[in-house]
């Protein structure tokens, strides 16, 4: 395994002028100015919503996602239940509160497409991670003013065919979409982002009951 200063909007995008004359973006440009903007953060606190369509099931889940330089993060997810996710730099950790076990791996051995954005913040390099990296104009962004970029994964490559990502025009990533080539889609919406928040490195570690199994793997991915 290998999951954001502000540039003027007509600068990053190139909508300035007439509409007629505009030419069209550049996903270079939109990706240089993402990667500006988290490799200048230290820190990263939102709300998410995750979106699972594949195999008959629909599900959503939600809560928070910590984010943490370098290489930390933490998805709690509170509804429709409480679980944890985290990355403490080294190993991976989940966890549903009231379960006799929690699962534990190494970083580098977990299959989850969680795990790249811990990455984000500080290593941001979008048009190297991404193989044909363009402006994806058949999409239509959530929210108006945004707008879509899509790329093939290079550390997911046996896994992902493609991700969408949608850019704000403060060139914040609001949205991801992942495409698996089982035919689901994964989708994770970001909002309410605060940047450069104080966040202890205790909310990276997981403290459990004493009665709870830490059961640890070399070679299975964390769940």
């Amino acid at each position: 395994m290998k999951p954001f200063p502000v540039l003027a909007l007509a600068l990053v995008l190139g909508w300035s002028g007439p509409a007629s004359a505009a030419p069209p973006p550049d996903a270079k440009a939109i990706a240089d100015a993402v990667d500006h903007r988290y490799n200048n953060l230290r820190s990263l606190r939102a709300e998410f919503t995750e979106i699972y369509r594949g195999a008959g099931l629909d599900r959503t889940e939600s809560g928070t996602l910590w984010l943490k330089r370098p290489g930390k993060m933490r998805w709690e997810y509170r509804r429709p239940r409480e679980k944890l996710f985290l990355a403490d730099g080294k190993d991976a950790w989940f966890y549903v509160p009231g379960e006799r076990q929690a699962r534990k791996a190494p970083l580098k051995k977990v299959d989850d497409l969680r795990s790249p954005l811990r990455y984000l913040l500080g290593k941001t390099k979008l048009a190297k991670e991404f193989d044909g990296l363009a402006v994806a104009e058949d999409v239509v962004p959530l929210a108006r003013g945004n707008l879509m970029l899509r790329g093939a994964p290079h550390a997911l490559a046996d896994r992902v065919t493609s991700v969408l990502l949608e850019i704000t025009p403060e060139s914040r990533i609001a949205r991801l979409l992942i495409e698996e080539v089982d035919g689901s889609t994964t989708e994770f919406r970001f909002a309410d982002t605060a940047e450069n928040v104080t966040i202890s490195d205790d909310r990276f570690q997981l403290s459990l009951p004493p009665d709870v199994e830490v059961v640890e793997s070399s070679e299975q991915p964390v769940p």
